[in-house]
């Protein structure tokens, strides 16, 4: 664990790849979107397949549908509702 620490904490070099894993995708291209910063957005939807971006952003979306509810005190569905725009069903 040590070891890894190690090469995380390093400085970069040239030739170093850093490799990110998709929830780090889905939050980098999330707030890219929500900033419209379209170069931030390319670089974060290359760092992982489409498939996995998709679905990171799927777990980033119920998580924050989820915390919203929770934190206003209402259901996910009226949230995630309110949030698109949608008529309360």
């Amino acid at each position: 664990m040590f070891a890894r620490f190690r090469r995380s904490s390093r400085p970069r070099q040239q030739g170093d790849v850093r490799h990110h894993n998709i929830f780090e995708a889905a939050a980098a291209y999330v707030t890219a979107c929500a900033e419209d910063d379209p170069d931030a957005l390319d670089e974060a939807a290359g760092w992982v397949s489409p498939e996995a971006l998709s679905f990171g952003v799927r777990e980033l979306a119920c998580r924050a549908v989820v915390a919203l509810a929770r934190e206003q005190d209402r259901s996910p569905r009226e949230v995630a509702e309110e949030l698109m725009g949608l008529p309360a069903s």
